[in-house]
C-alpha cells in the first residue's frame, strides 16, 4: 500500500464502542400503528410509512426549528387534539397523529397566504420561477387568492458584492440559510434582526454579503426555497461578448459540470455528459471552448513541485491547497496566520484565463485585449475569485465573467439546444486535453490523489508507481492518509466544508503535524457547490445532495479510470506548454503567470465596531 489510513475519525481515529440499540416507540399516524424510534420528530416517522407533510423551514439534521409552521398536524394525547408543527414535535408512546384532517389544512394553507401576504409576487421574473418550493405549495393547496392583505415592506436588493444577490423582499424567514451557514460551514454570518413584521434574517447591521466574513460559498443559496439568495448573473454581459464581432470569446468548463448539468435537463444524477457539453457551447457561438481539467492538470504539477521544494524546507509546512476559492476567503478572514502555508498556485481557472491570455494569445497571434474568458463553474465564490485584484496578469484580468452550472442550463435554454440529442464533440486542442488527474480535481479527496501520483512518479523516477488512493476517497469530513514518499513517511489531511476545515486548523494550531493538507469549501468538493442545479423540494433536494453528489463523484473517478493518461505530469499538452513556453515548473514565467498572492481580510465585524 502506497497510503495508509489513519482511521475515520476526524478526532484522529480513536475507536469507539457500538451505539447501544435505541429505544422505540409505538404510537398511530392516520390510524395506522407505526414504531420508530423514541425521540425522531413526527414528519420523520411520517415519511417512514410513505406520508409526506408540506414543510419549508425544515432540513433534517441542519434546521429543525419549527419556525415556518407549514408542517402542522393534529396530535392526539391526553384526550386532547392539538395543533402541533410535526418537525419538532417528538414521536411518544401512544400519541395519535393526524396528518391530513380539515384542521391541519386548513391551518397550513392559512400559514402560506400569510407568507404570500408580505412577499414579492413577481413569479415571472424570479429566477426560481417553476422551481420555487413556497410558489410549489401554494399550487397544492389550492390558493388561487389572497384572503389576507395588509401592509407590506419592500426593500432594495442587497447586490454590492459580485456573488450572491439577496433579494429580502422574498425571503420568508425560514432560516435556512442562517442554519446551513452555521451548521455545515462554520461562518455564521446570517442572524436574525429586528422583531415581529420588521426581522430579517440579514448579515450584521444588515450589511451587504459583500462588507461581512461571507466566503461566497453559495451554500446559503442552495439551501434558500425561494428566490431570496441567488448568485449574480452575467448571463447578459456574456451574451453580449459573443454577439461582438471583434471579441474572441474563449469558454472553460470545470471537471463537475460535466457529470451535474445533465440534471438541469431532466438526466439522472452523475450521467456524464463531457461531450455533448462542448456541442452546446460552441452551438451557443463561443470561439473556443475548452476544459479546467487542463489547468488542473497544470495545477498539480506546479503544486507538486511547490511540495517537494517545501519539504526541502523552502516555504512552510503544511502545504496547504488553493485551488477553492471559498475555502482561501475564509482562510483570509478566520485563519490569516495560515496564509503562508497556502499553495502559492492559482486555482486552475485562474490558470487557464492567464494562459488564454498570454500563452494561447501568442501562439494564435491575437490580441490578448480582444480576448473575453467565460468560465462555468459549479461555485459562486468562483465569481469573487474573477473579481479579486490578486489575480491580474500583464494588466488584463485573468478570467472576465464567470457562469455557474444554472446560469449556463439557463442560457442553453434560451437557445433552444437539447442537450441530450447533440452529439458528442471534442473540446479544442491544445488547452482541452486532459489527464484522469485532472477529472477528479472536482471531488474531495481528488486533489490530493492527484498531486500523490505525480509527487511519487517525480520522486521515484519510474512509471509503475501506484495511480489509485482510496484512503482519500470518501465524504468523511476529515480523511488522514500517510504516504511514503522516497523513503520519507508524508502525514496527509483533506477536510471539505469549512466547519471540518475549522476543526482541523484548531489540531494544527494545538501542535498536530501534517505536511500536505487539501481543503474545499464546499460539502463534498466541488460536485457539491453553491451553483449546481437546485432541483425541487427538499425530498428531492436531500437526493440531490446526498445521493446526486455521491454519484457525480463516482462518475468522475469513472471518467478517471477510462482515460490514457491519468497522471497530470503526463499530459502532453502540458508537456507542450513547458516546451514552449513557461520552461519549467515555478520558472519565472511560471511563477509570474501561474502563481498568485493572498490578502489578511481579519474579522469584518471587529472592524466595523472599532
Amino acid at each position: 500500500m502506497e497510503a495508509t489510513s489513519s482511521g475515520t475519525a476526524p478526532s484522529g481515529g480513536t475507536q469507539v464502542d457500538p451505539s447501544p440499540p435505541k429505544e422505540t416507540v409505538r404510537l398511530w399516524i392516520d390510524g395506522r400503528p407505526v414504531e420508530t424510534e423514541k425521540g425522531i420528530n413526527l414528519l420523520e416517522a411520517a415519511r417512514s410509512i410513505g406520508v409526506e407533510i408540506p414543510h419549508l423551514c425544515y432540513l433534517r439534521g441542519i434546521n429543525e426549528a419549527g419556525v415556518c409552521r407549514v408542517c402542522l398536524v393534529e396530535v392526539e394525547s391526553g384526550g386532547r387534539r392539538t395543533l402541533q408543527a410535526s418537525c419538532v414535535y417528538p414521536a411518544a408512546d401512544g400519541i395519535k397523529v393526524y396528518t391530513n384532517t380539515p384542521r391541519a389544512r386548513r391551518a397550513r394553507k392559512r400559514v402560506v397566504e400569510l407568507m404570500l401576504s408580505d412577499h414579492d409576487m413577481n413569479c415571472v421574473n424570479c429566477v426560481r420561477n417553476l422551481n420555487c418550493e413556497l410558489q410549489r405549495l401554494a399550487d397544492e393547496m389550492g390558493i388561487r387568492k389572497l384572503r389576507v392583505t395588509g401592509e407590506t415592506r419592500r426593500r432594495p436588493l442587497s447586490r454590492k458584492n459580485p456573488f450572491i444577490v439577496r433579494d429580502y423582499n422574498k425571503c420568508i424567514k425560514c432560516r435556512r440559510c442562517e442554519a446551513v451557514c452555521r451548521e455545515v460551514q462554520g461562518v455564521d454570518v446570517y442572524s436574525p434582526k429586528n422583531r415581529g413584521f420588521d426581522m430579517v434574517i440579514a448579515p450584521a447591521f444588515v450589511k451587504d454579503l459583500g462588507e461581512v466574513d461571507c466566503i461566497s460559498c453559495g451554500q446559503c443559496v442552495m439551501a434558500c426555497p425561494t428566490g431570496s439568495l441567488a448568485e449574480r448573473e452575467y448571463i447578459d454581459e456574456v451574451w453580449r461578448a459573443i454577439e461582438d464581432p471583434g471579441k474572441v470569446v474563449v469558454v472553460q468548463t470545470a471537471p463537475a459540470i460535466q457529470v451535474s448539468i445533465g440534471e438541469a435537463f431532466g438526466m439522472d444524477p452523475g450521467v456524464p455528459v463531457t461531450g455533448k457539453l462542448a456541442a452546446a457551447l460552441r452551438r451557443i457561438g463561443f470561439d473556443m471552448v475548452f476544459s479546467t481539467e487542463f489547468a488542473a492538470d497544470l495545477t498539480i504539477v506546479e503544486e507538486a513541485h511547490e511540495l517537494l521544494a517545501r519539504l526541502e524546507g523552502r516555504g512552510k509546512l503544511p502545504l496547504i491547497s488553493s485551488c477553492s476559492p471559498g475555502w482561501v476567503k475564509f482562510c483570509e478572514h478566520f485563519y490569516p496566520e495560515f496564509l503562508d502555508h497556502l499553495s502559492t498556485c492559482k486555482s486552475p481557472m485562474e490558470m487557464f484565463g492567464a494562459l488564454v491570455k498570454t500563452y494561447l494569445a501568442e501562439k494564435m497571434n491575437i490580441d490578448p485585449k480582444k480576448m473575453v474568458v467565460v468560465a462555468v463553474m459549479p461555485c459562486t465564490a468562483k465569481k469573487f475569485e474573477a473579481a479579486r485584484q490578486e489575480l491580474v496578469t500583464r494588466g488584463s484580468r485573468d478570467v472576465d465573467y464567470v457562469l455557474t452550472t444554472r446560469e449556463l442550463a439557463r442560457m442553453i435554454r434560451a437557445a433552444g439546444i437539447r442537450l441530450d440529442e447533440l452529439p458528442d464533440e471534442e473540446f479544442d486542442r491544445p488547452l482541452g486535453l486532459a489527464t484522469g488527474a485532472g477529472a477528479i480535481f472536482a471531488a474531495t479527496g481528488g486533489v490530493t490523489e492527484a498531486a500523490i501520483r505525480t509527487a511519487l512518479a517525480l520522486t521515484r523516477g519510474r512509471p509503475d508507481t501506484a495511480i489509485e488512493f482510496k484512503d482519500v476517497r470518501g465524504l468523511r469530513g476529515i480523511k488522514e492518509a500517510r504516504v511514503d514518499l522516497n523513503g520519507r513517511e508524508i502525514r496527509i489531511a483533506v477536510a471539505h466544508g469549512t466547519r471540518n476545515a475549522r476543526r482541523l486548523l484548531e489540531r494544527i494550531k494545538a501542535g498536530e503535524r501534517f505536511d500536505f493538507i487539501e481543503i474545499m469549501a464546499c460539502p463534498g468538493g466541488c460536485v457539491g457547490g453553491g451553483g449546481q442545479p437546485i432541483l425541487g423540494p427538499p425530498d428531492r433536494r436531500k437526493a440531490v445532495a446526498v445521493d446526486a453528489g455521491a454519484k457525480r463523484t463516482q462518475a468522475l473517478y469513472r471518467i478517471d479510470a477510462g482515460k490514457k493518461y491519468r497522471r497530470a505530469h503526463e499530459n502532453p499538452a502540458v508537456k507542450q506548454l513547458y516546451e514552449e513556453f513557461l520552461g519549467s515548473p515555478l520558472s519565472e514565467k511560471a511563477r509570474e503567470i501561474l502563481h498568485t498572492t493572498y490578502t489578511p481580510r481579519g474579522r469584518m465585524l471587529n472592524r466595523m465596531l472599532h
